[in-house]
Order: C-alpha cells, then structure tokens, then sequence
C-alpha cells in the first residue's frame, strides 16, 4: 500500500520535474518523492516529523484546501517561512482522502503539468484509501482499548489490557506502565479548537516516535491526552517522557490562539497493565495541579507533589467550602496583605527556620519577625503553637489550589 503510494508519487515527481508530498486529510505524511531544492522549512520540518504543524494547518484552512474539489494554488507566507505550493485534493466523490502538494518557488508550473498531477489523482485516492483504513482501523482498536482501559468496571480495565497485548499494540514482557497526562490550558474566555485537538495529538505521537514502537500508546481526549508507557531499564524514565511531551507541545500548539499554555502531570508505576487506571488518576491530578499552581512547574510528577496529593483529591463542594483557618481567610480578602501572607508561607514552608526565610526573601531578619507578629495579630494566631502553624500552612496550599483568590 504505501509502496503503491511511492511508486505514484515518484511518477509524479518525474512527471512535472519536481519533489511532491502526499498527505493524508489531517495533513499528515504519508509519503514523499525525492526532495531537491527549492524547499522551505515547511516541507523540511514536515518531513523530518511526518506532520505539518496546526498553525500551517490554519493557513492552509484559511487557502481553502478543505473545501477545494480542483488543484490550486496557495500563497507564499514569510511568517512561516513557506513558498508558494500548488495543492491537488485527493478525493473519492465528496469524500476528502488527502492531498498532492508541489512547491512552486516561481510560479512557473504551467497548467499542463497541473493536469498532469490532477490525472493521478485516481490512482493516489485508491491507494490512499486503504493506507488510511489501514492505519484507521489500528488507530480505532487501540483507542477502544484504552478507553476500556481507563474506564471504571474492572472487568473494562482487564479487557483493555487483553486487548492491547493480544493485539501487539504494546510490548507484553510484564514491565510496569505509568500514565502521563498532557493537558491544554485555554485563554481566558476561549474555548479549545480542532487545531489545538491536532496539536495535542501530534505532540503524543511524536513521543511515541522517540520512545520506540509498542513502548507506548495514546488517546486524546477533549482538553488532554494520556500517554501510557512502559517503564523499563535502559528505556527513557516516564519523567524523561514528560519532558519530551512538554517540549513537543511548545513547539506544536506555538501560535494557536485558543492555547494559553499546556502542562503535564505524571503518575506513579503500576505492575500490572490492568491497573494502569490507577496511575491516569494520580496524572489527571498531577496536571490539574500545574494548571493551578505554576509555580509547580509545566511538568508535574504525583509522587513529588507532597500535600498536594492529598488537598487535590478534595471536591470542589469540600474545597470552596473549607475554613481551615478563619482569621488567615480575614488576611485574604485584603490584597494589601499578600507580602505577610507570601512570608507566612515561605516561614512554614521553610520549617520555621527564620534565616533561612529571610535569605529566600532577601528580607532583614527584623524585618521577617516584624511581618510574622502581623500575621499573628491579624489572624488571631500563635505561630509557637504546632497545630496553629499546622492549619495556617494547610490554608494557605488549599488557597492556592482554590485559584488566583
């Protein structure tokens, strides 16, 4: 199949006396002729990753190569550092297959040579047709699977393991399996697009590629995607992967304007594939902690987190709910207190060591002590008593996963 797609487009190619690439309708590369000069940093870094990024996909989008049914031409960009292409849609009736993309540096490709593409494209939406059943029907097992097993029921997680070995999906010699979740923050008041679905899934993939095959397997969800991966010696450490996730999404959702940022959290190992649920959960939360604490880190691991742990799994009724401390709630509601809080919460944070605290601060040490009897003041509180310095450090973590307030 894909050697049938070779053969067409390195007839292509030879045809028109210029480097073509197929795509499939999502813009992936399924396969290239010979690439010779001129190319741009688009075909460069597509071919490189066998993906174009979401935002040429925009541009592309904005060209109309959806919607086209003829070959046409698009317009150089020098934002992306791209030249101008001529694009031939691969269809079957209505149904859009993918695309033939030539570039065109001069605008010299006659409409001759543009026919001539357009003759093959019988050939490309046959041979592309089973290359994406292929692909789609491995694609649509393994999402199953995993879906079964991240679901609730037992009998699903077991299921889902079956599934994923017997169908040689993952590698099956026993090595535990740790969840990493990456998770997509909108703009404010944005609600997260298709392109930012794309990019998500493109940063997983991409990960995959580096881990190595049957190592890993993903599924992307409405505002994150979940990595399972084996965790094994020799092999990149499930923290390793995150970092890689991490660096793929700041490169894939790059000028998206639906995406403020993404971040990534990690969950424990687990011995048994079926269990696997068990560290999704924890990565779920570890993402939703450095969504609402930066200071956490774009890259969250469950097992460093500390209280968070704990505070996280709290419902949002329980949380918005909670007076841990009543007179430190009084300090809150008054921004001109934030420096005293900000120290109480280095102090407590810090062991009550005071030097230590008050070279993180770059404070005076009578300037620190000056600041904590304030506290003690305006909160109604003893900082010598262990239970009160207890409740005021729980207070302020569960502040600050309550959000910004």
């Amino acid at each position: 199949m894909v050697s049938d797609l070779q053969t067409i487009v390195d007839s292509v190619a030879s045809r028109v006396g210029r480097p073509a690439v197929i795509e499939d309708h999502r813009q992936r590369v399924v396969v290239y002729s010979e690439q010779l000069e001129p190319m741009d940093e688009v075909r460069r870094l597509s071919i490189l990753r066998r993906q174009t990024t979401p935002e040429v996909i925009a541009f592309f989008r904005q060209v109309g190569i959806v919607r086209a049914t003829e070959p046409i031409r698009t317009p150089a960009c020098a934002e992306l550092k791209m030249l101008p292409r001529i694009c031939v849609p691969i269809r079957h009736g209505d149904l859009l297959l993918g695309f033939a993309w030539l570039i065109d540096a001069d605008q010299s490709m006659t409409d001759e040579e543009i026919a001539a593409v357009s003759t093959t494209t019988t050939d490309l939406a046959l041979a592309l047709y089973r290359e994406n059943l292929t692909g789609e029907l491995r694609s649509q097992r393994e999402t199953e699977a995993i879906r079964l097993l991240l679901a609730d029921e037992r009998d699903a997680q077991r299921h889902g393991a079956t599934s994923l070995l017997e169908d040689n999906l993952i590698s099956a010699d026993g090595a535990p399996t740790t969840a990493v979740v990456a998770r997509l923050v909108p703009r404010p008041d944005v609600r997260l697009d298709d392109l930012a679905r794309i990019a998500l899934e493109q940063a997983l993939v991409a990960s995959r590629r580096w881990i190595g095959p049957r190592e890993a397997v993903h599924l992307v969800r409405y505002d994150h995607g979940v990595l399972l991966v084996r965790d094994r010696q020799g092999h990149a450490p499930p923290l390793a992967v995150a970092e890689h996730v991490n660096d793929a999404l700041r490169t894939t959702i790059r000028g998206l304007s639906s995406v403020a940022r993404a971040v990534v959290g990690v969950g424990r190992p687990r011995s048994e594939l079926s269990e696997v649920r068990m560290s999704y959960d924890e990565a779920v939360l570890a993402a939703r902690i450095a969504v609402q604490l930066p200071v956490v880190g774009p890259v969250a691991s469950w097992s460093q987190l500390g209280i968070y742990r704990v505070l996280s799994q709290l419902s949002s009724e329980v949380t918005n709910g909670a007076s841990v401390h009543p007179g430190l709630e009084e300090l809150f509601k008054d921004p001109s207190n934030q420096p005293l809080l900000e120290t109480l919460e280095t102090y407590l944070d810090m062991a009550g060591n005071a030097r230590v605290t008050a070279e993180r601060l770059n404070l005076h040490r009578t300037s620190l002590y000056y600041r904590l009897q304030r506290v003690e003041q305006l909160a109604g509180t003893d900082l010598k008593n262990g239970n009160e310095r207890l409740s005021l450090h729980l207070a302020l973590k569960l502040a600050r996963l309550k959000g910004p307030a």
